[in-house]
């Protein structure tokens, strides 16, 4: 017999596999047209309000002056980022950011996976929905007002001055917002009250995806109420958990804007502003729009090098199969 060699094919797209694709396509598009004309009002918000104003970034290469046209400017390079990257004042600002938006990120991953479990745990139906009912209500405040209710609380006269000092915690009265090194700590227990009762809806609603005879045949082995919720809550909110953090590593200069500036004060400044007040104070009130832009382009790179970062890890995980 003649010697047969195996050749091993090698994969070739065919102009007919990829039409076939396209039409696939285009059948399931068509069958789907009701959704994508619902969405369509969204991607042109995204288009328009998201993705038109880039050509904005090209200001932080130019010494901007409103009075002229866009192309009559003043074309100064790297200049604005190379001032910004020599200001200590920035490196500070950068600093405050990243502590911040870690604190609100772990104490608020923390917080609400808590509270979720221990709202899981609740026998009473009636005292369950109090409970979520009043942690969800501070959501609904607008900063302002929640800024003041903190700032009242706070205040030498506060509740939180009284209660300290009747409890014999303290000797006299502090002025809280107005120390600095109190603020990160100020600032993080104020995004827990406002934000742990919405946090922990998907959480809830993860713990409901269990199968509740894990539960039963742990409680027939003997299990305790603790064991129950290592061994069988926690492990079932795990992909939550990972993916939840993992999109909030692409937020990581994000934050926020309100709180630092209703509850910051010039006593304060040094860890207070952020980078949204940085852009804020060198466009609005200096008038310096290219320096400001310039902050505002390196916030959008960096996080945008961080999403990346975030979508290269969660598709990896999805590899290992750890979901």
């Amino acid at each position: 017999m003649e010697n047969i060699q195996e050749v091993t094919p090698s994969v070739v797209r065919s102009p007919k596999a990829s039409e076939s694709r396209l039409q696939l396509f285009f059948k399931k598009l068509m069958q789907q047209k009701v959704l994508v004309f619902m969405s369509m009002p969204f991607v042109l918000w995204l288009f328009l309000f998201k993705y038109v104003p880039l050509w904005g970034w090209t200001i932080s290469f130019q010494k901007f002056r409103p009075a002229k046209d866009l192309f009559d400017q003043e074309w100064v390079g790297w200049k604005n980022f190379r001032f910004l990257f020599s200001d200590d004042s920035f490196y500070r600002v950068l600093r405050n950011t990243i502590v911040m938006s870690s604190i609100n990120l772990v104490l608020g991953f923390v917080t609400a996976i808590v509270l979720a479990i221990l709202l899981n745990e609740l026998r009473q139906v009636m005292f369950k929905r109090v409970v979520q009912t009043i942690s969800y209500l501070p959501h609904f405040i607008s900063w302002v007002v929640a800024a003041n209710i903190i700032s009242s609380a706070l205040a030498p006269e506060g509740i939180v001055n009284i209660l300290l000092t009747k409890m014999h915690l303290i000797d006299h009265p502090i002025l809280w917002l107005g120390k600095g090194n109190y603020f990160w700590g100020i600032l993080g227990a104020s995004e827990v009250w406002k934000n742990v009762g919405w946090n922990t809806i998907i959480y809830l609603a993860a713990i409901t995806t269990i199968d509740p005879s894990q539960y039963e045949a742990a409680e027939i082995d003997g299990a305790n109420r603790f064991q129950r919720i290592l061994h069988i809550t926690l492990p079932g909110l795990k992909s939550v958990i990972v993916i939840l953090l993992i999109m909030n590593l692409g937020n990581i200069l994000e934050s926020g804007f309100e709180p630092q500036y209703l509850l910051g004060n010039g006593m304060t400044v040094d860890y207070s502003e952020n980078l949204d007040i940085f852009v804020l104070k060198y466009g609005m009130n200096m008038g310096n729009y290219s320096l400001a832009t310039a902050a505002g382009m390196f916030k959008t790179v960096v996080s945008f090098i961080f999403l990346l970062s975030a979508n290269s890890i969660a598709k990896r995980l999805g590899e290992n199969r750890l979901f």
